[in-house]
């Protein structure tokens, strides 16, 4: 029988009990129907006792086990959080990098198309200059051969004298 229903019966005793004359508090019980109830009683308990302290034991070790689990669990989301923030920043410093060097690179390109520009241009002037001068040269080359041919000496000077070479 389950000790709490032995206690139940032993508190049914006691209100079936008859009372002492003249008092409301006391109760005539069977002394040894009351000994005997109460030594099952104890011989239950110890069995009880100990499978409660067994109970209570294993649902302390389920306990301390279920706290080691849930502190791994957290150290371990608590590393996997601070490896993802390092990566983040990593990720965000290599991208803050990548920008500031493509932006130097583009700036550099342009000082170097500008340059490119100005020696082209330059270059393309000093060329015109030259040309102009070599058109302004052949010009009169070509107006002095005119004025020659128109006054004859060229022809006959040229006939009478040896070649250059």
């Amino acid at each position: 029988m389950d000790p709490l229903d032995r206690i139940d019966e032993l508190i049914a005793m006691v209100e079936q009990a008859r009372s002492v004359p003249m008092s409301r508090n006391n109760c005539m019980v069977d002394r040894g129907e009351m000994i005997g109830a109460l030594d099952e009683l104890r011989a239950e308990l110890p069995a009880d006792l100990r499978r409660a302290a067994a109970l209570l034991e294993e649902r302390d070790k389920i306990m301390e086990a279920g706290k080691r689990e849930a502190d791994r669990i957290i150290s371990e989301g608590e590393a996997e959080h601070a490896r993802l923030v390092s990566v983040n920043e990593i990720t965000v410093s290599a991208e803050h990098e990548g920008a500031r060097i493509i932006a130097e690179a583009r700036a550099e390109a342009q000082r170097l198309r500008d340059e490119v520009d100005d020696y082209v241009d330059t270059a393309l002037a000093n060329f015109e200059q030259f040309l102009t001068r070599a058109l302004a040269s052949i010009e009169r080359g070509r107006d002095k051969m005119h004025a020659l041919r128109e006054i004859g000496t060229f022809a006959g000077d040229e006939a009478d004298r040896p070649l250059p070479f």
